[in-house]
């Protein structure tokens, strides 16, 4: 178990519909550069793209912790 990390049990498609409700898709194409986010975005295709690329997805995760880990 990793009781001290905000991500345990989170699935990358919860996280990125958490960071959607939160910040809606333009302001998160705007804090994370992505066109996922900006061009016909959806959790679909914004989680395709999130599994094929590390670092977008490392951006993805350290936004839900330190926007929104402390919610949960």
């Amino acid at each position: 178990m990793q009781p001290n990390n905000p991500l345990h049990g989170k699935t990358l498609e919860a996280i990125v519909t958490a960071l959607v409700h939160h910040f809606g898709w333009d302001e998160l194409g705007q804090i994370i550069n992505i066109n996922c986010f900006k061009i016909n975005p959806s959790i679909n295709s914004s989680l395709k793209f999130l599994r094929k690329t590390p670092w977008a997805r490392k951006k993805v995760k350290d936004l839900y912790i330190n926007a929104l880990g402390n919610y949960d």
